[in-house]
């Protein structure tokens, strides 16, 4: 009896997981409203776009896509564009030392927005840039009063600036803003 109900316990279990994938895989494949499958551009044998369909001539949003426009590693556009934002691979992690332990800890998670000229440059530069950063927070938090107030505007624009004045002696040009876009402290 013991062996059975372990045996129906587990078919339920596999079956329960296989609807799940199945709704799951169903709700990111896209919109069920037979309108909207309708409207997917038309494919020939091969599966790829016919060129004399005009829907299969744009991207999602209905407009056409410019073909001298090429995404990179980091999902912004290459140098062909104007505004590039710079992901970090890893968030900064900054110590708040006081009388001589570690009091907190603040998390930052920093982008850059820069010139596309400089995109390429900017990957092969992180190790670079993530030490420049580093430096301008660590001096920051030793002065006391920064990182006390993590939801003041006066400290979110003094962290930018400062990181922005620091950056101009290792990227002379093209870097034009810090972007603060997590922040979070936690008391140890």
């Amino acid at each position: 009896m013991k062996n059975i109900i372990a045996a129906i316990i587990v078919i339920v279990c596999i079956v329960a997981g296989g609807v799940g994938g199945n709704f799951l895989r169903s709700m990111s494949s896209g919109p069920s409203d037979p309108a909207a499958k309708a409207e997917k551009p038309a494919k020939d044998a091969h599966g790829e776009k016919k060129d004399d369909d005009p829907a299969a001539k744009k991207d999602d949003h209905g407009k056409k896509p410019d073909k001298d426009k090429k995404k990179d590693s980091h999902g912004g556009e290459s140098a062909d564009s104007e505004v590039y934002y710079f992901k970090f691979t890893r968030e900064f992690v900054v110590p708040i030392i006081r009388e001589g332990r570690v009091h907190s800890l603040v998390i930052l998670n920093l982008n850059l927005e820069a010139d596309g000229s400089i995109a390429s440059n900017l990957q092969s530069m992180e190790p670079k840039l993530r030490d420049n950063i580093m430096t301008s927070l660590i001096t920051l938090s030793n002065d006391g009063t920064t990182f006390e107030s993590v939801t003041s505007v006066e400290n979110y624009e003094l962290i930018r600036s400062t990181v922005m004045d620091n950056l101009q002696s290792v990227v002379a040009s093209g870097i034009s803003n810090v972007l603060i876009v997590d922040m979070a402290k936690q008391d140890i």
